[in-house]
């Protein structure tokens, strides 16, 4: 790292700009670096801009590659140790192009000016630029003001910026909800005007910028701006049916409320995004499912986790999401109605959850019904039943206490002893288990062969004896294991 002037700046991005400066072009740090390093935080990844074309920036640099129509070239640094100084992107200065479809330029063409580059931008917070050399800043719209008031504003006239490019809309959505900053009224009042552009723009565009929004600290209040200022329509419409859908007597909030809590829950867990996108859609299918119980004088949503499933894998396939996130998150939503009575709780259930979720998900799983229960507005998040139910997922995965744990099998004994099928194989197998728990480095092939010829000789009376020694042993220390595993849940 090296001080240059106002900012802390990593050698790996201060060897761009002066390699650019050194062969006679400018540099400037510019857009979401220098709006971080505003914010006194860490930049997640660094744009350089210069007047130097493509092909002028490769030539100044050994290890570099250009593969995108806007003339951002990466400067490659392998070795740094930093993943977010690996590639430093340098784009040439922009202009001023027209937008004919609102989602790309007509053309690219390059400039030779800061200011002109810096007009074209979207956010008065990402069009500041830094001079690494020089150690100052460029700001002509103010974006340092607009920091200090935690404001997003367009560059110049809003609703030209949206009409431009669409995706805007929702990128100004997203900075607010990752930078917990407020849409300045103008800006917002264009969103609303140009929102319906969004049906302009790649699925691939706005999944990402959603994703950002999941992923960001606040994506409840994130979601319920994108749905004040028109925009949840074009991005998960099906979520809006939920508002004003009341639940039974178990919820506090509506179906659309309960959705973004228990989204926001998955959040305040810094939980993954397989995870938040479950607790945002598990119960998306409540509103077709509910229906009015006389029976129990309550609403009713049988069903609602299976045709759940259903359209959260239809909403993420339009979105254009990878085959596996797509199978991990509707296979949550589907199995995250789990529960039964804790005292009718049998382990043989619990393995079939387990199966059927993978147990590659099962944790995932009970941290969503977690979320979901704080969604609910409950204040306990890991009632007795649910810790009950984490203690036997335990057990349902963890290796029972057995003789397949060996390091020989009754096939192995037969063949080395000639003997043949009996139960003096399995009180052979017994004891040696017996062995084993009380020394585990005795579970070798080796040693287990030796003294299974020893165990095999002795008359019958005194083998059965130790294997039925060894099953009692067994027994027990499994009875211990699952003892501890219900003593750290806190249940009997």
């Amino acid at each position: 790292m090296s001080n240059k002037g106002k900012f802390i700046i990593p050698k790996e991005v201060s060897l761009v700009t002066e390699g650019l400066e050194k062969a006679g072009f400018e540099a400037y740090l510019v857009g979401g670096c220098v709006r971080d390093m505003v914010r006194g935080e860490k930049p997640k990844d660094w744009d350089v801009t210069t007047n130097a074309k493509p092909e002028e920036i490769q030539k100044t640099f050994e290890n570099t590659f250009y593969e995108n129509d806007y003339g951002t070239v990466g400067v490659v640094n392998e070795e740094a140790e930093d993943e977010t100084l690996k590639v430093v992107e340098v784009t040439p200065y922009r202009l001023e192009s027209k937008y004919s479809d609102s989602r790309r330029p007509d053309s690219v063409t390059f400039g030779d000016s800061l200011e002109d580059d810096l007009k074209r931008r979207d956010f008065t917070v990402n069009a500041i630029a830094y001079s690494v050399s020089q150690g100052h800043l460029v700001d002509p719209y103010k974006g340092q003001d607009d920091i200090s008031k935690r404001t997003i504003r367009a560059v110049w006239e809003p609703e030209e910026r949206f009409s431009e490019d669409a995706l805007r809309i929702l990128r100004a959505v997203r900075l607010a909800s990752e930078l917990h900053f407020a849409i300045e009224s103008a800006t917002k009042k264009a969103i609303q005007k140009t929102s319906q552009n969004l049906i302009k723009i790649a699925k691939e565009r706005i999944r990402d910028e959603f994703s950002r929004i999941l992923l960001s600290a606040r994506p409840m209040e994130g979601l319920l701006l994108a749905d004040e200022l028109g925009i949840l329509l074009y991005v998960a419409p099906d979520l809006k049916r939920g508002i004003g859908i009341k639940q039974n007597q178990a919820h506090k909030y509506d179906v659309y409320e309960h959705n973004l809590r228990t989204l926001q829950h998955s959040a305040d867990n810094d939980w993954a995004l397989d995870l938040r996108l479950a607790s945002l859609f598990h119960d998306i299918s409540k509103p077709e499912t509910r229906r009015w119980s006389d029976e129990k004088n309550d609403w009713t949503f049988h069903g609602h986790d299976v045709v759940g499933a259903r359209l959260t894998k239809k909403i993420m396939k339009e979105l254009h999401y990878p085959n596996d996130l797509i199978e991990k998150v509707s296979r949550l939503v589907r199995w995250h109605m789990f529960f039964s009575d804790p005292e009718k709780i049998t382990l043989s259930a619990v393995r079939r959850i387990v199966r059927n979720v993978g147990p590659e998900n099962i944790w995932d799983l009970m941290n969503l019904r977690v979320c979901d229960r704080i969604g609910t507005g409950r204040p306990k998040a890991h009632p007795y039943r649910l810790r009950k139910y984490q203690s036997m997922v335990e057990e349902a995965l963890r290796d029972p206490i057995s003789v397949l744990m060996l390091k020989i099998n009754g096939n192995r004994i037969m063949e080395i002893s000639a003997e043949k099928p009996s139960q003096k194989i399995g009180f052979v197998l017994h004891a040696l288990l017996e062995e084993v728990l009380d020394d585990p480095s005795f579970n070798t092939p080796e040693y287990l062969e030796k003294k299974a010829l020893e165990l095999i000789k002795l008359p019958d009376g005194e083998l059965k004896m130790l294997g039925e020694k060894g099953k009692e042993r067994r027994e027990k220390v499994d009875t211990a294991e699952i003892e501890k595993l219900r003593e750290k849940h806190w249940v009997k």
